[in-house]
Order: C-alpha cells, then sequence, then structure tokens
C-alpha cells in the first residue's frame, strides 16, 4: 500500500457522510478504517450541534475530535466533552433579525442552545425536518432569546433558499454571518465563524496543518472548508456553488463517494 498523501481526512455529516436514512455505509466505513490504519487523522466538521451529532459519533466508535455547530463548537467524541464553544450575540442576532424581517418580511424561525445537551427550539411555521432528531416547541418569542445560543435558523414563506440566504447577507453582512447548510436550513452565525474556524482549531490540537487535509462536503456552508484545505472533494449531490470551487467531484453520498476517492488515493 502507498503511503497515503493526507494527514487528515475532514467530511461533513449530511449528504456527506451520511446517507439519506443517517447510516453510513460499511464501504465507506472501510475506506475510512484504512486510511486511519495508514496514518491519517479522519474529523467529523457539521453544521449539526453537539446534540444532534454525538449519537451518530457514537454510532461510529469515534473517539477523537469533532467541530460542530458550523465550526462553533470543539468536541471530544471520546470524552463527551465541549474543547471550544462559541456563542452568538443575542443583542445583535435580534438587531439582525429584525432588519431581515423588514426587507423580506415575517420570518418562521428556530434555535440552538448552546452545550453540550443544548435543546434545538422551534417557533410557529417552523418547518422541522423528518426524522428522529428532538426539538422543543416555543410560542413566547422571549424564550428563544432566554439562554445562550450557537445559532438561529430562518425559514421564509415562499423565498428559496438561496434567495432568502442572498438577501439576508446583503441586508445584515456587516453584523452576522448568513449561510444555507441544507435544505430548508438557512442559518444565522457570529460575524467570522464558519467550519474554517472550527476546523483550523482542530486541526491545531491534532498538530496537522491544511496543506495536510483532504475535505469532502456537499453544502454552500462547505465553501470555507474547501477554501481551508489542501484539496476540496464535493459530493455528486453537492450544491453548485460547492461544486463550482470544488477540486474535483466524487460520486453521491448514496453511492459512496468518500470511498470512492479514499480508496483511489490510498491505491495510487
Amino acid at each position: 500500500m502507498s503511503p497515503f498523501p493526507y494527514r487528515l481526512v475532514a467530511t461533513d455529516l449530511d449528504g456527506t457522510l451520511l446517507r439519506s436514512d443517517e447510516s453510513v455505509s460499511g464501504r465507506t466505513r472501510d475506506a475510512l478504517a484504512a486510511v486511519t490504519a495508514a496514518g491519517a487523522a479522519h474529523i467529523v466538521v457539521t453544521g449539526r450541534a453537539v446534540p444532534w451529532t454525538r449519537h451518530i459519533l457514537d454510532d461510529l466508535g469515534y473517539e477523537g475530535i469533532a467541530v460542530c455547530g458550523q465550526g462553533a463548537q470543539v468536541y471530544h467524541a471520546g470524552e463527551h466533552r465541549l474543547l471550544t464553544s462559541l456563542t452568538l450575540d443575542r443583542q445583535l442576532a435580534g438587531l439582525a433579525l429584525s432588519k431581515i424581517e423588514a426587507e423580506v418580511g415575517p420570518l418562521a424561525l428556530a434555535a440552538s442552545r448552546d452545550g453540550l445537551d443544548g435543546e434545538v427550539l422551534m417557533g410557529p411555521g417552523y418547518r422541522a425536518q423528518e426524522g428522529p432528531l428532538p426539538y422543543v416547541p416555543y410560542e413566547d418569542p422571549a424564550e428563544l432569546w432566554s439562554a445562550p445560543l450557537t445559532k438561529l435558523y430562518i425559514q421564509h414563506p415562499t423565498l428559496t433558499d438561496d434567495e432568502l440566504t442572498g438577501a439576508a447577507r446583503e441586508t445584515v453582512g456587516g453584523l452576522v454571518d448568513v449561510v444555507m447548510a441544507g435544505p430548508g436550513i438557512v442559518e444565522i452565525l457570529p460575524l467570522g465563524l464558519s467550519k474554517a474556524t472550527g476546523l483550523s482549531l482542530a486541526a491545531r490540537r491534532l498538530g496537522v496543518k491544511a496543506a495536510e487535509t483532504i475535505a469532502f462536503g456537499d453544502m454552500p456552508n462547505d465553501i470555507p472548508m474547501f477554501g481551508w484545505a489542501a484539496h476540496g472533494v464535493a459530493m455528486g449531490n453537492a450544491h453548485e456553488e460547492l461544486r463550482a470551487v470544488a477540486d474535483e467531484v466524487t460520486a453521491s453520498n448514496e453511492e459512496d463517494g468518500i470511498a470512492v476517492v479514499l480508496e483511489r488515493l490510498l491505491s495510487a
């Protein structure tokens, strides 16, 4: 077996490492195991906060560091503890939200609370994603702001995700960051926060450099991670914005796209 050319393999979860049923295929598990046996580290870099990520990492037997919450949380899976956590300034977020609504009209809201067991709150009209991820409905808007948050989620009744993201960025781009992380998932984050910032912190702890990293993703929120890593691989199902900046495009998450690339690199 030839030496693996990277010391760090960074993978997004939804639409990338995970199939639509939230499982990881045997082929992809084997490819990642072969990569780690060859001396590289695998790190999960996801928009999900820790409470929505932990069960997946446990199922994988993943005991290393993971980057969660779009870079806000660096989590040690083996020790089940947060190493770093960045919260959203709630006053600034409220101001940003009012400016966006003044531009596009009322929004449906959800929010992710900070911490290992931070709840996801969902307000009236917010369309929850199908699946087993838990959330807590709320009616009183004051409840949304009553505890530290990692992010806000916004939805619009008629605008597409791309249209809402573009309008929000244009309106509040100097106050907060706005990213589109998946279908129906437009997020308000602390200004300057991205998967790249979280990944760079985690890589420093691992003693790995950007030039030694290959990254896999599928959505526009993976663009900063691709900009940081030496090589960015978009999944076959990836959003066109990410495909445009990727170094290569592999098969989809349903077709073991990660394994396709890793197997090729292992056998090169």
